[in-house]
């Protein structure tokens, strides 16, 4: 048989949950407000009934004092029990309802009192302030106990002072009216009491409703963990109230960003400037997964309204994707290149092996100088154009590319490029984008061409990429330079809308810019300025040179891994 178990002990102290504690406090308030409320009430009420009384007792003695008879008779008679002070004294203390009326001549000597007994008799109070013509009132004991007192001098007719008259009301009948006073103020206390009590109720109803009846610990530890989980995730959060002013910046979302604590209670405009960025956290643009470039990052952008009217959006670093991106892009500019060359090799293969096979040998010997003669006048019309080794590779390639769409791709007569480049990877991405750019608007079209021109202008690079492909709606040109506006089908490894943002970024980057117009002969043309992209001539680029980069944008992709470039 088990052991019974021992007793819970009944543990005793404030209830867990907010509701109860919040309810238990409010009713303690409550409670207490009352209870200091009724204090101060009844400290000076019972002063004021003592004063009360006293002006009572006074304004007795002064009605007695102005009774002509009784001076009279105070100086024609006896003090006696019969006599007629006493008798008109006691009716007025009848009439008046005090406890005594008392009447004494210049020595102090009793003429009436409401004890006959004690008429004859000096008074047991010092008469001398009355007698000296003060009025007076006071708290005192005498014969009959504590009472309030109320002494005035007694005058003849010629208005000398003959006595006094002293009149009591009695003090306990003083106390009554208190503590008569007293359940009717419980009363008022009670009802205020029970308002609180309700009010207390509702507000807690509501309380536990917001909080959905958590303990205080619970909330506690739920804000803990709040502020544990924000700063220790890896992606950025960014809330914002209802006014749109950041409240809440996460450590992951100051380092995507680059701002600090300053930003807080700032609008995204304020904290990030004008963009794409602010634009995205302030809901001007809406939509799911929205590309922004903050700096050298690629960012992911998602934004919930919340219930207040703010919203909250998350923040993810897409940068190294877009690298991994950019490489796979990268291999397949390659792979297409390798695919046109073997193509190409191939039919030439299969042309000189009949020639062969004809003994045509005059004709093979001069069919393979006519190719090894092309390839070689590309590359050398390319290199001696195009100093830049970085660059001439690029193009070179490019043409191999655009060759087999059945495009012509041409470096402009006009094209100089000295070596003397501050960023040659900047500039074969802003390259590399346009042409990839121009060969998709061209493709599929008679007589589609494409042309590059690289010149100097001092220390500055003027690049123009122009096509004979659709061109660019006026209304659109500046529209297309916008992260992710793009009307092309995503690649598999992630969104569109870039590369030509990153183009004008990279262009403003370095003080320059970066604009699409109407080509000469239909189609788009684009043209980058670089300001300060070019040493000095007796001065090698290196590592270091010129401008400070700083860590190399992940958007900087070799030679064959430029971004496809936007929709037209």
């Amino acid at each position: 048989m088990s052991p019974t178990p021992p007793a819970r002990r009944l543990r005793l102290g404030m209830p867990r949950r907010v509701f109860s504690q919040v309810l238990l406090m409010q009713l303690a308030i409550a409670a207490g407000v009352v209870v200091l409320a009724t204090g101060l009430f009844l400290a000076p009420l019972s002063d004021q009934l003592d004063d009360q009384a006293m002006r009572r007792a006074l304004a007795i003695a002064q009605t007695t004092a102005a009774v002509p008879q009784i001076a009279e008779d105070l100086q024609s008679t006896r003090p006696t029990a019969g006599g007629p002070v006493q008798r008109q004294a006691e009716r007025i203390r009848a009439a008046s309802g005090a406890e005594y009326v008392v009447v004494m001549d210049l020595n102090g000597t009793r003429w009436s009192h409401s004890d006959a007994e004690q008429i004859g008799g000096h008074v047991s109070t010092d008469p001398s302030e009355a007698l000296a013509g003060k009025d007076v009132m006071e708290i005192d004991s005498g014969t009959l106990g504590r009472s309030a007192r109320g002494k005035v001098p007694l005058r003849d007719s010629e208005d000398r002072i003959i006595g006094a008259v002293s009149v009591g009301i009695e003090y306990d009948s003083v106390r009554a009216r208190l503590i008569h006073a007293i359940p009717g103020l419980f009363a008022y206390a009670g009802g205020a009491l029970a308002v609180g009590a309700l009010a207390a109720w509702v507000i807690s109803r509501r309380v536990q409703r917001q909080t959905r009846d958590l303990a205080f610990s619970d909330i506690s530890a739920l804000l803990a963990e709040r502020e544990a989980m924000l700063h220790g995730i890896r992606e950025g959060v960014v809330a914002l109230d209802r006014a749109g002013r950041v409240r809440l910046l996460n450590d992951e979302a100051q380092r995507l960003l680059g701002v600090g604590d300053e930003t807080m209670g700032a609008s995204p405009d304020e904290a990030l400037g004008e963009g794409r960025t602010a634009d995205v956290l302030a809901g001007r643009v809406t939509g799911t997964d929205l590309i922004a470039v903050r700096g050298q990052r690629v960012l992911v952008v998602n934004r919930m309204p919340t219930d207040d009217g703010g919203a909250v959006a998350t923040l993810r670093d897409r940068t190294e994707l877009e690298q991994l991106g950019r490489e796979l892009d990268s291999t397949h500019g390659l792979i297409d290149a390798l695919r046109a060359q073997d193509h190409e090799h191939a039919n030439r293969m299969h042309t000189l092996l009949g020639l062969l096979e004809l003994e045509m040998y005059d004709d093979a010997v001069e069919f393979v100088g006519e190719v090894v003669g092309d390839h070689r006048a590309t590359a050398e019309q390319v290199t001696e154009k195009i100093e830049d080794p970085l660059l001439a590779a690029l193009l070179v390639g490019k043409a191999t590319v655009a060759a087999e769409r059945g495009v012509a791709l041409w470096v402009s007569d006009r094209t100089r490029l000295p070596d003397r480049l501050i960023d040659p990877r900047g500039l074969v991405t802003v390259v590399g984008n346009l042409v990839d750019n121009a060969l998709d608007a061209v493709g599929g079209k008679p007589h589609a061409r494409v042309e590059v021109e690289l010149r100097t202008e001092g220390h500055a690079v003027v690049l123009r990429v122009w096509d004979t492909g659709p061109g660019v709606p006026a209304e659109q040109r500046e529209l297309i330079f916008t992260e992710g506006w793009s009307t092309k089908k995503p690649p598999a490894h992630g969104k569109r809308g870039i590369g030509l943002s990153l183009v004008r970024r990279l262009a403003e980057r370095q003080g320059g810019s970066a604009a699409v117009g109407e080509a000469a002969g239909g189609g788009a043309e684009f043209t980058v300025v670089l300001p300060e992209a070019l040493t000095e001539p007796d001065l090698e680029p290196g590592p270091d040179a010129g401008l400070d980069p700083g860590p190399e944008p992940a958007w900087a992709a070799p030679a064959q891994g430029a971004v496809e470039g936007e929709s037209r």
